[in-house]
């Protein structure tokens, strides 16, 4: 009979297979990628915050995708360059959590904070006379604050009703944590667990089954790829469709780049 693990527990990452010679080169392009991503989602969040024209819901909203995007990718970026540079796999219990919790919220709050920004549209497409008073700054920021506590607390409950349960494994089957990749080394079945997760899962929307539920099967090399492109790809390339879709965003980054660049050029 396998004995429950005793803490401090120390997670095994399976992570990808490097050849020799190569972890520098994928943390080179993985660190290049992270700073751009950063930067991008700076800009943005910076434009949005310091242009008083662009202190209304859509943009509000915006930044709040933002600060998901960003935390999903910080999530689990530095510790993937780690695995490149260092072949570092190990993670300990509490970091795995954190992980972990933070991946899944990152899944659910992309999709609540999108679901508030349809509410928004519908308001505009629906009520444009009466917009102005139906989403008012006070129920602007409801919203948001809604939605975020919508998923923390559905993400809470998910890794509450498993906290304790006795894990008899230390190899995780994947690139990062997860819910289920913690589960599956638990001592006993968790049967409350799988129905919530699995419910979860069917009431928020595809995305959300990509980061959540591709983890309640068996999973190839090839699928860990795909999970974690889901991951770290939008916080990236979301920057670029916020920039080209509004205008008004548009405008204000290259203004406010010109206005960058003389200033330097004024100053030298």
């Amino acid at each position: 009979m396998v004995k429950p693990l005793k803490q401090p527990i120390v997670f095994q990452l399976e992570g990808f297979y490097v050849p020799p010679g190569y972890g520098a080169f994928f943390f080179f392009l993985a660190l290049v990628y992270f700073i751009v991503m950063l930067l991008a989602n700076g800009v943005v969040l910076c434009v949005i915050v310091l242009d008083k024209n662009l202190h209304r819901p859509m943009f509000i909203m915006v930044c709040n995708l933002v600060v998901c995007d960003l935390l999903g990718a910080t999530a689990v970026l530095p510790r993937l360059m780690m695995h490149f540079l260092m072949g570092q796999k190990k993670i300990d219990y509490v970091s795995a959590i954190a992980q972990a919790f933070s991946v899944h919220t990152y899944g659910a709050a992309m999709q609540t904070i999108l679901s508030v920004m349809a509410y928004d549209r519908y308001i505009a497409v629906c009520e444009p006379l009466r917009y102005q008073s139906i989403m008012t700054s006070a129920r602007l920021h409801s919203c948001c604050a809604l939605a975020w506590f919508i998923a923390v607390l559905l993400i809470a409950v998910l890794f509450l009703l498993h906290l304790n349960s006795p894990l008899c494994g230390n190899t995780i089957q994947h690139v990062y944590c997860s819910n289920r990749a913690i589960l599956n080394l638990a001592c006993s079945p968790t049967p409350i667990n799988d129905i919530y997760g699995l419910s979860m899962t069917w009431t928020l929307s595809t995305s959300v089954f990509l980061i959540i539920a591709y983890s309640y099967s068996r999973i190839l090399h090839a699928c860990k790829f795909f999970s974690i492109m889901c991951i770290i790809i939008p916080p990236g390339v979301n920057p670029v469709i916020y920039g080209l879709v509004s205008k008004e965003l548009r405008d204000s980054i290259i203004k406010r780049f010109i206005y960058l660049h003389f200033s330097i050029v004024y100053h030298i």
